[in-house]
């Protein structure tokens, strides 16, 4: 019986453990990488994103969530990915488009995979642990402090939903 009880609370605590590693890094679309060590103890909301798609308006609102939390401890962290054929060529394409049509100065990694057999190591986590799979451009997964999944929303969450700040506000400092 004790060894049952202990197997269980194991299980638990493992479970507990954050689905990121500390040490997971993206390239920086600017050049060098976008280590998640960086910003322990906070909430990251990683969205996958693409410059010619239905939801592109979303950086808009990315931004604007970014610049209302920021000071309190948010991170928005997009992910340019062309897993659905819908981002321009080239990362310096990417980064000109979105600072001239938006004016994106939030954290940006370069051109990423975030489905199939070449994910990158942060979806293949976040799989591992939730099941959840961008299912399309602009999906969001927002890591709580201890680097546990809180939660993930679909395209047509928008940034500044009660959704997903009623969610973020409780993480932040």
């Amino acid at each position: 019986m004790k060894r049952w009880i202990l197997s269980i609370a194991l299980s638990i605590l493992a479970t507990a453990a954050w689905a990121v590693p500390r040490d997971m890094s993206f390239a920086n679309i600017d050049g060098g990488t976008l280590n998640l060590s960086e910003w322990a103890g906070q909430p990251i909301l990683v969205v996958n994103t693409a410059s010619q798609c239905g939801f592109t308006g979303q950086y808009a609102g990315l931004q604007r969530l970014y610049d209302t939390y920021k000071s309190r401890g948010l991170v928005v962290l997009a992910v340019p990915s062309d897993d659905f054929n819908q981002e321009l060529g080239t990362a310096e394409e990417i980064k000109e488009f979105c600072e001239i049509s938006f004016g994106l100065d939030l954290p940006m990694a370069d051109i990423t995979r975030v489905r199939g057999s070449r994910a990158h190591p942060f979806y293949q986590a976040v799989r591992a642990e939730t099941g959840f799979v961008p299912r399309w451009n602009f999906n969001k997964v927002l890591i709580g402090p201890d680097g546990a999944v809180v939660d993930t929303w679909g395209s047509s969450a928008k940034p500044m939903s009660s959704a997903i700040r009623s969610t973020i506000e409780p993480l932040l400092k």
